[in-house]
């Protein structure tokens, strides 16, 4: 399928594919709401394959390259779960310990796009751990639409805990530093902002990608240094910022923010065509500066 841009599709549809990403409609009711701008050559079901992820796009660094080693590890989690599984990727040539990375998916689970910016991650000389949220109900099920359902069955306290876990096992991994910092994706970029929260001065720094904010009663628990990174057209979510920097500047957190303008939601994630390349590639130039300054 040919990649199409944000542009050439109406804000209004794009929304609306929003409200069915996040799960509050159905596809049926997506479906009834882009007939309005269906067309001849182009009907409700045809724009919604459209929209849906191509991750045949998404291979940056793929799977079988040989400047990095990848597995997929099991994490013990007695709060949580049980056990949480994740996809451990790291430098093929080593030379003594590294600091680590942990990599949060958006609300699908472990997709093939979140384990490639594991490895991009591991390229830039990290130790990076993508953990499987659906762990517990069989994992990322290969296709985004059953872990959408999936991730609705998993207990989010649980799967928090999941998470915590990981975090943990990963900052104490043998090969680790022991500096660890996030970075998440829509539903894990809110997870970052809890791990800020949850982990204090065990977590050095924390990358939100248009995730939802911590309450402000809890942002002074935060000792990590944190990057916000926001879409200007996702107005649901970049509405939160000010507040937030708020609360960050209030608490004495060393923090940094960007509305990226004319971006939608999701502007990082290059296989569909919300995916803003300009704006990813400068919102991750600056993940990367900040991870450089905080964990090494």
């Amino acid at each position: 399928m040919e990649r199409r841009k944000a542009s050439e599709y109406p804000q209004e549809l794009l929304n609306l594919f929003d409200k069915y990403v996040h799960g509050d409609i159905d596809r049926r009711a997506f479906l009834d709401g882009a007939k309005k701008f269906a067309t001849a050559s182009m009907s409700a079901t045809a724009i919604w394959e459209s929209l849906r992820p191509n991750y045949a796009w998404a291979e940056q660094v793929p799977k079988g390259d040989n400047r990095i080693r990848t597995e997929y590890v099991p994490v013990d989690s007695p709060q949580g779960n049980g056990t949480i599984r994740g996809y451990l990727a790291r430098p093929a040539k080593m030379t003594g310990k590294l600091p680590v990375v942990l990599v949060v998916h958006e609300n699908r689970g472990l997709n093939p796009y979140i384990e490639d910016v594991a490895r991009r991650v591991a390229l830039e000389n990290y130790i990076a751990f993508a953990p499987d949220g659906l762990t517990s109900v069989g994992y990322y099920p290969g296709d985004d639409e059953k872990g959408g359902a999936a991730f609705q069955k998993v207990d989010r306290t649980k799967m928090l805990e999941d998470f915590i876990a990981a975090a943990k096992w990963l900052k104490a991994h043998p090969e680790s530093t022991g500096k660890i910092g996030v970075v998440g994706f829509c539903f894990g970029g809110g997870i970052a902002n809890t791990l800020a929260v949850k982990m204090g001065a065990d977590l050095n720094a924390a990358v939100p990608f248009y995730g939802g904010p911590p309450p402000a009663a809890e942002v002074p628990k935060i000792k990590a240094a944190v990057l916000v990174h926001h879409g200007s057209l996702d107005t649901r979510l970049a509405g939160t910022w000010p507040a937030y920097e708020e609360a960050l500047k209030a608490a004495g957190v060393k923090y940094e923010g960007y509305v990226y303008e004319g971006a939608n939601h999701g502007f990082h994630n290059d296989t569909t065509p919300r995916y803003d390349e300009a704006n990813a590639k400068l919102a991750w130039t600056r993940t990367l500066a900040c991870f450089n300054k905080n964990l090494r």
